[in-house]
């Protein structure tokens, strides 16, 4: 079977486009930005519905699609670079680190349809965990707790 793109219907993963528009404004100006502005970023952050605990630190470069499918715990470090593509809920429990450069999404495609339909996946990190730099983790990925992903991995 291959893929007609032109057969392919683009899911709307908002229910409001001007929150969406807005987010992306915000994300791009602040969020996105190389600026080490945490608390700023937390606090845009929650205005837009993420569930965000305390003592979080959320560095430059980060780019997240949809605040309010995150939740993140206490005492959480989100390095540079990091891309939350999250269409479906994303938990990060107590203290864990998201280092620098991950990739985080939750949907991909079904290549074996011609129609190449979307489908999302929570993703859930448990608490105490480390994803090192430049890891993947994958549409339905469950990260356990006390894990440390090896540097580039990609997590299924």
């Amino acid at each position: 079977m291959s893929i007609k793109l032109s057969k392919f219907s683009k899911p709307t993963p908002y229910k409001n486009k001007l929150k969406f528009y807005a987010w992306y404004l915000v994300n791009i100006t602040f969020v996105n930005s190389s600026l080490p502005l945490s608390k700023i970023k937390i606090v845009l952050l929650r205005l837009f519905g993420a569930k965000i605990g305390n003592g979080v630190t959320i560095n430059s470069s980060i780019n997240i699609k949809f605040p309010w499918n995150l939740d993140i715990g206490n005492n959480c470090w989100l390095g540079s670079h990091v891309w939350i593509d999250n269409t479906e809920k994303v938990i990060i429990e107590n203290d864990c680190c998201v280092s620098q450069g991950v990739y985080i999404v939750t949907g991909n495609h079904n290549f074996k349809k011609e129609t190449f339909d979307y489908y999302g996946k929570q993703i859930k990190i448990e608490a105490h965990s480390w994803i090192r730099a430049k890891s993947i983790i994958c549409p339905g990925a469950n990260v356990k707790r006390d894990t440390f992903i090896k540097i580039g991995s990609i997590i299924k």
